[in-house]
């Protein structure tokens, strides 16, 4: 099956995109809200020390401060006013997700269509804003703790909270309006913004140590290695499907005839979790390990955190381990979220479909089920196995900023979503094109017949 990518290589018509003005203001809005993006993370917090602020994250700049600032642009090495950039909107829309399938009362407005839906989000909304309060005023605090800010006290605490939050909200509300009025999911164009505009650095950077020798340049190989192989593996990953026969049975036809039974698919993804469960186990292991790394920053740290940081630090092997253990779980746990083999099994029993070899109903649902699972075994071992062997290579080889697996996952699964998207617009032009002169050839031959 081809990809995406490939049906719009081979069916674009630049006359045809030439005509699809609708499509064009789309990507143009699309352009200019990721330009406002870009600006904002070159504004800087008031009341930050720059050179204090930067000495600070450099010693941070390998861990997992770099990581928060590779997905945020490079807004949390400025400490830009979207230095929290969405992650509190993607960890309050995980959050609820994960509630409406264990509370009656959201799962009964899941099931109640775009009502229901619009109500979740704005649900998701009120939590986003609480997490961005919460992560603001502990940044702000840290920010005071470390001696970073120039006027420490209640002003400071209370600027920093409203310019972070604020700039969290201004990002939540831009990428809504990219995913009704653009092109793509706006969230998800935010982060891959992100990320692709700090990769040029990144890369500049790596080959500006390796030349001076502060990096070994069989190390540099090894990961742009490692890199390019899980490109190619991801994207394999990624297309590959596992094909359900779905067959339909002989119906009567009205002239008396019968018409042979259908056969048709039902594609299952092996990774159908998408980037969520390293995303989140990122998100819930960011918290605990930000705060262990500032508090060991001071002459007079307690013990406790050394220990700590040699257990579950940035990189250490308590870490990988948990992170992996995230992964896994949320691999699991998300996917059966966006599918529901019951539901899937009773759609089909109702349009007439079943599977070859197997009963409609409970039985198809448990094979689904015991189909998805072995799907999502491969898929959580996937993910672990790309998200964490760039970063046992950046921990062994000490490069002292982030580069890992999960920015590539992220860039190559939202390529390919936004162009299936772009080609969707494009097809639809072109439908809308046939049947208008369809029309006027009807209306032609009306006119012509009297």
């Amino acid at each position: 099956m081809a990809s995406a990518a490939e049906q719009l290589a081979a069916n674009i018509n630049f006359a045809a995109f030439a005509k699809a003005t609708d499509l064009q203001k789309r990507i143009w809005y699309t352009i200019i809200a990721l330009v406002v993006y870009r600006i904002g993370t070159f504004i800087p917090i008031p009341g930050v020390d720059p050179s204090r602020f930067a000495e600070a994250f450099q010693q941070q700049s390998g861990g997992i401060l770099g990581m928060f600032n590779t997905f945020s642009g490079g807004a949390v090495e400025r400490m830009a006013v979207f230095a929290l950039n969405v992650m509190p909107y993607i960890s309050a829309s995980i959050i609820v997700q994960l509630m409406a399938t264990s509370i009656p009362s959201l799962e009964r407005l899941k099931k109640e269509g775009e009502v229901g839906r619009k109500q979740l989000n704005q649900y998701t909304r009120y939590l986003t804003l609480l997490l961005a309060v919460v992560q603001s005023y502990g940044i702000g605090i840290s920010l005071q703790t470390s001696g970073i800010a120039t006027h420490p006290g209640f002003f400071f605490l209370a600027s920093t909270v409203i310019t972070l939050t604020g700039g969290t909200m201004f990002l939540m509300w831009l990428g809504e309006q990219v995913t009704a009025r653009g092109v793509g999911n706006g969230i998800s164009l935010i982060i891959f913004t992100g990320i692709v505009s700090d990769m040029p650095r990144v890369i500049i950077q790596t080959l500006s140590l390796a030349r001076t020798g502060d990096i070994n340049p069989f190390a540099v190989f090894a990961i742009g290695a490692v890199l390019l192989a899980a490109i190619v593996f991801i994207v394999f990953i990624e297309r590959s499907q596992r094909r359900l026969v779905v067959q339909y049975p002989k119906r009567q036809q009205a002239g008396g005839g019968i018409s042979m039974g259908e056969r048709s698919f039902l594609p299952l993804k092996i990774n159908t979790a998408g980037v969520i469960p390293p995303i989140f186990a990122s998100s819930l292991l960011m918290l605990p390990t930000t705060v262990i790394s500032f508090m060991g920053m001071g002459a007079d740290a307690p013990e406790w955190v050394a220990i700590m940081q040699g257990y579950i630090g940035y990189g250490k092997p308590g870490h990988m381990a948990l992170y992996a253990l995230g992964i896994i779980f949320f691999c699991f746990f998300y996917t059966s979220i966006v599918f529901n083999p019951e539901e899937t099994a009773d759609n089909l029993r109702k349009y007439g479909g079943f599977l070859p070899g197997i009963r409609p109903g409970k039985k198809t649902a448990e094979y689904l089920d015991y189909v998805l699972t072995r799907l999502t075994v491969i898929g959580a071992a996937y993910i672990t196995l790309v998200c964490l062997l760039p970063e046992i290579l950046i921990s062994y080889y000490a490069v002292p900023f982030y580069l890992g697996g999960t920015s590539i996952m992220i860039v190559i699964s939202v390529t390919l979503d936004t162009v299936a998207q772009i080609q969707s617009h494009l097809v639809a032009h072109q439908y809308e094109g046939l049947i208008k002169r369809s029309k006027l050839r009807g209306a032609g031959a009306g006119m012509i017949k009297k």
